[in-house]
Parts: C-alpha cells; sequence; structure tokens
C-alpha cells in the first residue's frame, strides 16, 4: 500500500484529463488553479513520468497517461460507488440485501421486479460477495448466507432445507438414466463445495473414479453457465437448480438428488432490537423466495 499515490492527486490527474485543463479541474473539485498543477507535478514526480504534454495551448495526454487513466478512473469510480451502496443516504425504505453471487443473480434478482411493483416506496440495494466473511458488512441490513448457521456476532434463520442435485444440459441428460451413467460425463467441480461429489457418489453406492476429466470453477454462476454450454454435469444447490430447471437453460435429471450439509440463512446483527419495517417487509419477502 505503500506505493500508491495520493488519492486527491490521483482525484486531480482523473480531472484534469476529463476536462482538458488545470483551471477547468480546479473549478469542478473546488481548488485553484495551482494546487491542481502542484497536484499533477508532484504525481509526476513519485511516478517518475510525465502524465501530460503541456504547451501555451492545450494540455494533452502523454502516452504513460492515456494508459494509466482507465485505471485511474476506474478505481475512483468503484470506490464512489462502494462508498454511496454502503454509507450513502439512508432513508426509512431503504433496505441493503447482501448475498453470495449466485444467489444474487439466480434467485433474488429475477423475483426483485415482481416484488418492487408491490413495494414500489422502497429504495433496494442488492450487493453480491464471493466468499462470505464473519461479521457482517457495514451498511448491511439483511444478508444471505450459505453455511452451518455458526456464526459468532449475529442471528442467523435456517430458511429451509437444502439439498444437491446434478443438473446439465438437457441433451447431454439424455445420456444419463441412473447415477452410475455419471461416472461417464465431464464433472464440474466448484470451490469450497469439495465435498459435494465424493458424498454424492458414496450415497449412490458408488465409487468416484480417479482421474476423471472436469473442470473446477470458482462460484457456482461459472458452474451453471458451463454446464449450460454442454460442458458437463454439475452439483447445484435445489433452490438453485429449481429456477434454472423451470428456464429451460438446464434440466435435473436424477432428483430428487441428496442432503446438503450446508443450508441458507438470513442473517441480521441483532435479533433483539425492532427492525425497520422496510427491512422486515423485505425479510418475509426473502423467507417466501428461498421457501418456494
Amino acid at each position: 500500500m505503500s506505493v500508491l499515490p495520493n488519492l486527491v492527486w490521483l482525484r486531480s490527474f482523473e480531472a484534469v484529463s476529463r476536462l482538458g485543463g488545470f483551471t477547468a479541474a480546479g473549478a469542478e473539485l473546488g481548488l485553484t488553479q495551482a494546487a491542481v498543477s502542484t497536484h499533477i507535478s508532484a504525481l509526476e514526480t513519485q511516478l517518475g513520468h510525465q502524465l501530460f504534454e503541456r504547451t501555451t495551448r492545450k494540455l494533452e495526454l502523454t502516452a504513460s497517461g492515456r494508459a494509466y487513466l482507465p485505471s485511474v478512473r476506474k478505481a475512483l469510480q468503484d470506490l464512489a460507488v462502494s462508498t454511496d451502496s454502503l454509507f450513502g443516504n439512508r432513508t426509512a425504505g431503504s433496505v441493503t440485501i447482501r448475498a453470495p453471487i449466485s444467489e444474487t443473480v439466480l434467485i433474488i434478482a429475477p423475483a426483485l421486479a415482481e416484488f418492487q411493483k408491490t413495494h414500489p416506496e422502497l429504495d433496494i440495494r442488492l450487493l453480491s460477495a464471493i466468499w462470505a466473511d464473519t461479521a457482517l458488512e457495514t451498511g448491511t441490513d439483511i444478508e444471505i448466507r450459505l453455511g452451518t448457521g455458526n456464526w459468532p456476532g449475529v442471528h442467523a434463520e435456517p430458511l429451509g432445507p437444502e439439498k444437491i442435485v446434478p443438473v446439465c444440459h438437457p441433451a447431454l441428460a439424455e445420456r444419463l438414466k441412473e447415477p452410475a451413467d455419471l461416472m461417464d460425463l465431464p464433472h464440474i467441480h466448484i470451490l469450497g463445495f469439495d465435498d459435494h461429489w465424493p458424498r454424492f457418489f458414496e450415497a449412490q453406492s458408488l465409487t468416484q473414479p480417479s482421474g476423471h476429466s472436469g473442470v473446477t470453477v470458482d462460484t457456482s454462476l461459472a458452474a451453471v453457465e458451463l454446464a449450460a454450454a454442454g460442458g458437463g454435469v454439475a452439483l447445484l444447490l435445489g433452490k438453485v437448480a429449481a429456477r434454472l430447471a423451470g428456464s429451460g437453460r438446464l434440466t435435473t435429471p436424477l432428483d430428487p438428488g441428496l442432503p446438503s450439509m450446508r443450508t441458507h440463512y438470513l442473517l441480521n446483527r441483532d435479533n433483539s432490537s425492532p427492525r425497520k419495517p422496510a427491512v422486515q417487509r423485505v425479510e418475509t419477502w426473502l423467507r417466501d423466495l428461498f421457501a418456494a
């Protein structure tokens, strides 16, 4: 972190690049032209590269400046979006939900439009997470998390039992008549769910083949896209698989599946404190959504 330039200098660099001059950038940032010029000079000194070509008529980015600008602009934009999402003005009707990225994309987001029609007064922020932290994120009202429910410092409400089921492209499903047929197909593995395939084969009294071909991905969402493209068979949570089967992209040829060691939980910070009505309405909706 010690090699990062001063954030104020980077903000001045982005503004000058976008507005084309020190004076215009200073007016936007509430600084003098001289202060902006000093920021750019200090940034160039630290980087050891000239970022602008200065002439009497115009100011232009150098090759180094043009190469650096996209990264700086994206970093500032990401920081602004994250800050507003977590700490922005929050009204009585604002509710921030955080959920695993697969559940966000495949379960919550598709149902959110209909919920908004009946609750237009709510301002909902839906954030995605790949890996769950131990503590709740600051600014998060509700979190959906997958696990065993033993997270300290939070109240975890189970959203019903889960199971794992094989899913694949409908064309590939024609080759699956019984669990043993899975031995001859590519397996899609998901990091964090390494026990799924061994448990599935054990439950079917089958021995998992060694050296079997397959692909490992880091999210269930990636596994869904790979399976939908005909890349193999994935073991997904039943609530996710059911919605995918309804869309026709994937099918579950060997239901009813296997009980999962993990289930979905609805988390909040303190179950003893009354939550605002908007949060309670969204919690009720999420309970119904995950129970469907």
